[in-house]
Order: structure tokens, then sequence, then C-alpha cells
């Protein structure tokens, strides 16, 4: 063996047992981390019930029906210092976790999937996070992200629906109803909307920094303000998509 090899290959094997080593430590760390993890999974008759509501601090909140005659709350929580207590009050379901933590610092991430029937009125809100809702038919969808997240509000058919976040996207596809009220609110972030050929509906919009871009929704009835950024408010007929 050349004695000019020997250090590179001494080199070498450092660096693979170091890589070893790191490894090693990975896989013993993954258990103690997935251990720290709380799983939480309860379920609620609802009878009478017509409403989720859920203040959440941080992490996916997921909200989907199904054809059960119950609530159904599963999350995952990041800290094991958190405390998250589903409740059944008087009109639905009630999951505080910014009431249940208050003072406590930071709990870390709190990740829900939900799932109730789908006439359940649903109200979201959590400060970091993605919301998504499927599936839901009833008197009011509400989406409120106070900073960073994106809303997805899929299969929708409500009179009353609200999204709005700091920083994301925002997604709706649903039905729009005669005299309803929508409200879509984006700081920074694209809001995509996507409702069957033949809805009609009132539309005011703004945007503090772009542009606004409607594609084929575009007509002779718009009435431009702010170089763009604004339009006034007008009945549109959508008759082609």
């Amino acid at each position: 063996m050349s004695m000019r090899t020997l250090p590179a290959r001494l080199h070498s094997f450092r660096a693979f047992r170091l890589f070893v080593v790191m490894v090693i430590a990975a896989l013993a760390i993954s258990p103690v981390l997935a251990a720290a993890q709380k799983q939480l999974s309860k379920r609620f008759p609802a009878g009478k019930s017509v409403r989720l509501v859920i203040r959440n601090i941080s992490g996916k909140v997921t909200v989907e029906s199904w054809d059960r005659s119950e609530v159904k709350v599963s999350a995952t929580i990041e800290s094991p210092s958190a405390t998250v207590v589903p409740k059944q009050v008087s009109d639905g379901v009630l999951v505080d976790v910014m009431g249940d933590n208050r003072g406590r610092g930071d709990v870390g991430n709190v990740n829900f999937r939900i799932q109730v029937p789908a006439n359940f009125s649903v109200d979201i809100a959590t400060i970091n996070g993605d919301i998504t809702i499927n599936n839901i038919r009833s008197k009011a969808v509400r989406a409120h992200i106070t900073a960073d997240g994106d809303i997805e509000l899929i299969g929708i058919v409500s009179p009353n629906v609200f999204a709005q976040n700091m920083t994301g996207n925002i997604f709706f596809d649903g039905e729009v109803s005669r005299g309803g009220s929508y409200q879509f609110q984006a700081g920074k972030g694209d809001i995509s909307i996507r409702i069957p050929a033949n809805s009609s509906f009132d539309l005011s919009a703004s945007a503090p920094d772009k542009r606004l871009a409607l594609g084929q929704f575009w007509n002779s009835g718009f009435r431009t303000l702010g170089e763009g950024k604004k339009f006034s408010k007008t009945v549109v007929e959508v008759n082609d998509g």
C-alpha cells in the first residue's frame, strides 16, 4: 500500500464512520419524537347540533363531511404540554386550543381531522396552518388564518362563505346562492374561485399591490378603478364558465 494514499483512505473511513453515527442517532431520535406526540380521538352524537367551532394556534385543520350522525375529532398533538379538550356545547362541538392553553407559551402544532354531518355550519380559525373544508352543505362556512396558511373550500354549498388569510392562497370550489354572501380576502396570495357556469352574482374585488385578473369572467359590465387594482360592484351573469 502506498503511504501517499493512506491519509486519504483514513479520511474516507472517518467520514463514513461519522455518517453511520449520524444515521444511528437519527433512528434513535425518531421514536422519541413519535412518543412525544399525543394522539386524540373523540366522538360526539350529532343530535340537534348544527355547528363546529375550532380555535387553533398552529397546525393543519381538515374538516370533511360523512354520512354518520356524529362528530369525530381526531388530532395529532406535537407538544406533550399542550391541552386539547373537545367539548359538546348547546349548538354543536367546540375545540378551543387557544383558550385551553392561554398563558402556556408555545404549545407546538396541533393537526386536526374532523368529520361532521354535511349540514354542519363550520367556523375554523387558526394563527398558522392550512385549513381545508370538504363537502359541506350548510348555512355558513368560515375559515380565518391570522398569519400564514392556505385555505381550500371544496364542494361547498352555503349562502354564507367567508375566507381570510394574511399570507397564502385561497381556493373555493362550490355553488353560489342568490342573495348569498361570499367574501374572500388574501393579504399576499392568489384567490381562485370555481363555480357553475350558470351562476349569477355581485362582485366587489380589490388588490392592494397588484392588478386583478378575471380571465373569462371579464366583460363590458365591469368598471375598473385605481389602475386596475379595484373593480366596482357590478352584477355579472356567467354563461360560459
